[in-house]
């Protein structure tokens, strides 16, 4: 399956899904949220057992398309049209990223600004390269964040940095926001893809089935109480040990090998 602002691929179970916008700094144009869509979902129909999510050229993605908005702001009269239903569109791609119970990796090249941090950030994990920056630039042109930066951020480096980012609009390098756990890792800027795929490959072979629930745990761990979360753990875990995986991983213990997880 081909797409118009998205690149496809599928490797042993890994799907690369690379935003295809480089002239325009990978911007959130109403196609590229459709083809992003379409193609995570692609994802899922192919039985991936990761996503690596990335850019090509300069950036990771700088953000909404404000040429696109401007037109639309111009063509239907009212400065809102953008803000109500491709925003809505850009919110559901967001929701399909998490609920979906297989890990997504980004890998940040270059310019991360606006919605494409939130986008990052929305991943189970982030690796970016070092001269990668990122910045919550909503801000800078007067408007809030979107795309759940006010739900991730806070959660991965606190209320008080999370406001500053936010308030502010600054820059921050890839070796900063690894000090601040806003990411996982920072590495070489040529070897960026390589590590990506090497993490996703390593997850991949795992028992997909089990990080799954654990996605979903970490999804439900700020709003649940103690209660709940143990009650959550506790049918998570039970799902787990009827898995065939966790039979497999038991034999393989005591077997003292490898073990040959299945996703099932």
């Amino acid at each position: 399956m081909s797409f118009e602002t998205v690149e496809y691929s599928l490797n042993n179970a890994i799907a690369t899904v690379t935003m295809n916008r480089p002239d325009a700094l990978n911007a959130l144009s109403l196609q590229l949220t459709k083809d992003l869509d379409a193609a995570f979902r692609q994802a899922i129909a192919d039985g991936a057992r990761a996503v690596v999510f990335t850019g090509n050229g300069r950036a990771f993605c700088s953000g909404g398309d404000l040429r696109e908005m401007q037109s639309m702001w111009e063509k239907e009269g009212r400065i809102e049209a953008f803000l109500e239903d491709p925003l809505g569109a850009l919110h559901g791609v967001i929701r399909l990223m998490r609920e979906t119970p297989i890990p997504f990796i980004a890998a940040v090249n270059g310019v991360c600004a606006g919605a494409g941090v939130n986008f990052a950030l929305a991943c189970d994990i982030v690796i970016a390269a070092d001269d990668a920056s990122f910045r919550e630039a909503f801000v800078r042109i007067g408007l809030t964040p979107d795309c759940g930066g006010t739900f991730f951020l806070p959660r991965v480096v606190g209320e008080k940095i999370a406001t500053e980012l936010f308030m502010t609009g600054d820059a921050v390098s890839a070796q900063r926001a690894v000090e601040i756990g806003m990411i996982n890792k920072a590495v070489a800027a040529a070897s960026l893809l390589d590590e990506a795929t090497q993490l996703a490959t390593k997850l991949a072979a795992g028992p997909t089935g089990s990080i799954g629930r654990i996605k979903r745990m970490m999804n439900a761990s700020f709003s649940n109480d103690l209660t709940e979360q143990l009650a959550l753990e506790h049918e998570c875990q039970i799902e787990s040990g009827k898995s065939t995986d966790f039979k497999e991983g038991v034999a393989a213990f005591f077997e003292k090998r490898p073990p040959n997880f299945t996703g099932s």
